[in-house]
């Protein structure tokens, strides 16, 4: 059937007035009467194409009764008159046609847009690659072939794919998101329905006045969106020019309100308040996003990896490299770096080792390698990493050298560089790649150094956040001092890892390194420093509860901004939960499922609060099999599924569910060693190899000691050797009371 759509439901308001009171949006035509050179540099570019109505002028598919196989279904795209359609399934699991209201974006792909009657505007899973024929493109394809399930987050009527929330607020002007949770609708405006001159800007009616009557036509703005560093200079002994002097901009804060990876938990104003933080939390190094060493892995939109660079913290800008209004490249790729590194040094072959004039020789492709998203996107990383082949050789980190030289190894690459740069710091100083990958995998030995990456100064202030966020796990004295020391630091995004990595530390430490964050200039710190200690609610006295209450419902009203997605309210459901507001609890997580049925947190989360509210197990068993279900690929909730049916005594389907947690998540070690002791009074054989398996994929003591123990009371003939590798990760001591329990069982 034909999905009927309200043209009205997304409004753009193009507000013309000019207002004494507070300055308004007037768009993007108005500022090009007086701003002709820039306005039409800015016409096609990305900014002006990040959204657009569906009209011949925008839309780059195929359209023309166009039939595109995919899992062996046919998937139409066609015209109606001036509209264009699309025939393709729906979360019903039935075919029907849809109109595309909306592109999205315009090379190396484009997207298109769906506008439901509730309000959501969805991106259908169906892209057009507008490359060149000859490169691939000039065809449709599936953007996400791995989620075709209607459960899935990312499938194409689902919250993953929703422009409401996803993706608004960057690729158009003034986006006010507007939704009514009680309708479960949206009613999103926007001034521009592209990236208008006011997006970077900001709202223009106080520049007209202003320039009504004076011919300075720069004043008007609050905003400073120059260069830091206006001349750059020679030193002796030096290659590279080193700037004269920083004056701090508002360019890169603007910048970064798109191209960053980050969660929007306010309208304010992060530019006029100088704070990135006020206005978004930004995602910091993890290894969800980025390899150990800092490499973009995930879409992270450069801001990440901008700041890691020498450059960064050297003065250099955006627009040092990118028109900002026709977002091309100021001058050719190849000359680019040249304007701060010496010709004669860098562009020379004793540097690159390259011949002349081929792709080896151009920096970007040593320096900014280049990573495929959405299947035809290559982005390139902006932290400018110098190659380190021996940390890709042990850490398995991205090797930069084989992304041309396919056929050979990092053991290769980095020999090489070794042979050309033998006096090289670079090639042999100390880096945090090795510290954030031993952490990562679960070595929480390494705190020592963790806590050194976070205090040394010689790090950028980002990779000391994520070095300090790391430290959650930990509570011994080096992350105490580091993240003490973190707490006070000039710099937010340090503060900011320090909140984040203070969950391990006891009551009395966190409250009186945490507390001062409560009052912090920047709003995404003051609401991590009061998620941190809510932890820590029923053992606070009530003047600590009155002291943190004004941060914590400041958290709470961040939750209440994104009230349109399921985290949100299970977020709100937590603060409740600490609090022992169990009902209030329950309503939140309840709302969080209603939002978003396949958000797997809500489910345990809510079956949780019916079980330290002393409530029937039964009711924590129903909403669990609810979620199983619903979040269909999740491997927790058959884990908390299994540990309640064994609070019930019904082993066999704690067993089954436990199973299903392994097989969901076979890398999980904590599964596989539940398991393992469950199975112990089934089937040893089986309750041995699970336990194997916990510590094979785990490297956890505790779990080969499990493996050990089980095998003193039945597998003795195998015990020696378990044992033998346990004391080689194992106290003496421990390792001593089984060979004596040994001994004793062989009596």
């Amino acid at each position: 059937m034909s999905i009927q759509v309200k043209a009205a439901t997304v409004a753009e308001k193009a507000d013309h007035q000019i207002e004494d009171s507070q300055a308004s949006y007037v768009g993007s035509e108005i500022c090009a009467g007086c701003h002709q050179a820039e306005s039409k540099k800015w016409q096609g570019s990305h900014h002006d194409m990040a959204m657009r109505h569906a009209k011949p002028d925008a839309v780059k598919g195929d359209f023309d009764n166009v039939e595109f196989g995919f899992n062996n279904e046919i998937n139409k795209f066609f015209r109606k008159g001036d509209a264009y359609w699309v025939n393709i399934k729906g979360a019903d699991g039935k075919f029907s046609d849809y109109q595309i209201k909306y592109t999205f974006g315009v090379y190396p792909l484009q997207q298109y847009m769906v506008e439901f009657d509730d309000g959501r505007i969805q991106l259908i899973p169906y892209a057009w690659d507008d490359r060149e024929a000859s490169q691939g493109g000039q065809r449709w394809f599936h953007l996400y072939p791995e989620f075709t399930d209607s459960r899935d987050e990312f499938f194409w009527t689902n919250t993953g794919q929703n422009w409401n929330y996803m993706c608004a607020d960057c690729h158009s002007t003034n986006v006010k998101k507007n939704f009514d949770l009680a309708t479960n609708t949206y009613n999103t405006t926007f001034s521009e329905i592209n990236v208008g001159c006011e997006a970077c800007h900001g709202p223009a009616s106080e520049h007209l006045n202003f320039v009504k009557n004076s011919e300075d036509k720069s004043q008007g703005f609050n905003r400073n969106l120059s260069k830091p560093v206006n001349q750059w200079v020679k030193r002796a002994g030096k290659n590279t020019l080193f700037p004269e002097e920083i004056v701090p901009t508002q360019q890169l804060l603007v910048c970064a309100q798109c191209h960053s990876r980050h969660v929007q938990i306010s309208d304010n104003n992060h530019v006029d308040g100088n704070a990135f933080g006020e206005r978004y939390m930004l995602s910091l190094i993890n290894s969800n996003q980025y390899h150990a060493d800092g490499q973009i892995y995930d879409e992270v939109f450069v801001f990440g990896s901008f700041v890691q660079s020498k450059m960064s913290q050297n003065g250099v800008a955006c627009t040092n490299c990118h028109d900002p209004h026709s977002n091309e490249l100021i001058i050719p790729k190849e000359a680019l770096c040249l304007q701060c590194h010496t010709a004669t040094t860098y562009a020379a072959t004793s540097h690159h080792q390259h011949q002349e004039n081929s792709e080896g020789a151009q920096c970007v492709n040593c320096h900014m390698p280049e990573t495929t998203y959405m299947q035809v996107d290559e982005r390139r990383d902006h932290a400018w990493h110098v190659p380190r082949s021996d940390l890709a050789e042990k850490l398995g980190t991205p090797d930069t050298c084989l992304n041309c030289h396919s056929e050979k190894d990092s053991s290769w690459s980095a020999s090489l560089l070794k042979s050309w740069y033998p006096d090289s710091p670079t090639q042999s100083q100390e880096h945090f790649a090795p510290v954030f990958s031993a952490i990562d995998n679960g070595y929480l030995q390494a705190s020592q150094a963790l806590s050194h990456v976070a205090q040394n100064k010689a790090n950028t202030p980002i990779i000391r956040a994520s070095a300090l966020e790391r430290m959650s796990p930990l509570s011994d004295k080096n992350s105490l001092i580091a993240i003490a020391r973190g707490a006070r630091d000039p710099n937010e995004f340090v503060r900011l890892g320090a909140a984040r990595g203070a969950d391990s530390i006891a009551l009395n430490e966190r409250w009186r390194i945490l507390a001062p964050l409560l009052k912090d200039k920047v709003l995404s710190v003051r609401v991590e420093a009061a998620y941190s200690l809510l932890l820590l609610w029923p053992q606070l006295t009530d003047e600590q509860k009155e002291l943190m209450q004004p941060a914590l419902d400041e958290y709470i009203s961040v939750q209440e901004f994104n009230n349109d997605r399921g985290f949100s309210h299970n977020n709100i459901g937590t603060v409740y939960a600490n609090q022992g507001l169990w009902e209030k609890a329950e309503t939140a997580f309840k709302t969080s499922i209603r939002l978003e049925p396949n958000f797997a947190q809500a489910y345990v989360n809510l079956s949780e609060t019916y079980r330290r509210s002393n409530q029937d197990e039964a009711k924590s068993i129903a909403v669990l099999n609810q979620g199983k279900n619903a979040a269909y690929n999740n491997a927790q909730i058959p884990y908390s599924l299994g540990l309640s049916y064994l609070r019930k005594g019904q082993t066999n389907d704690a067993i089954d569910n436990l199973k299903l947690a392994t097989q969901r998540a076979p890398n999980n070690g904590q599964y596989h060693y539940v398991l393992g002791l469950m199975l112990e009074k089934v089937d040893v054989n089986e309750a041995q190899r699970s336990l194997s398996k916990a510590y094979q994929v785990s490297q956890n003591p505790r779990h080969l000691y499990a493996l050990c123990d089980m095998q003193v009371k039945y597998a003795k003939n195998r015990a020696p050797k378990c044992i033998e590798q346990l004391s080689e990760v194992a106290p003496p001591e421990v390792v001593e009371q089984l060979k004596v329990q040994l001994s004793n069982a062989n009596k």
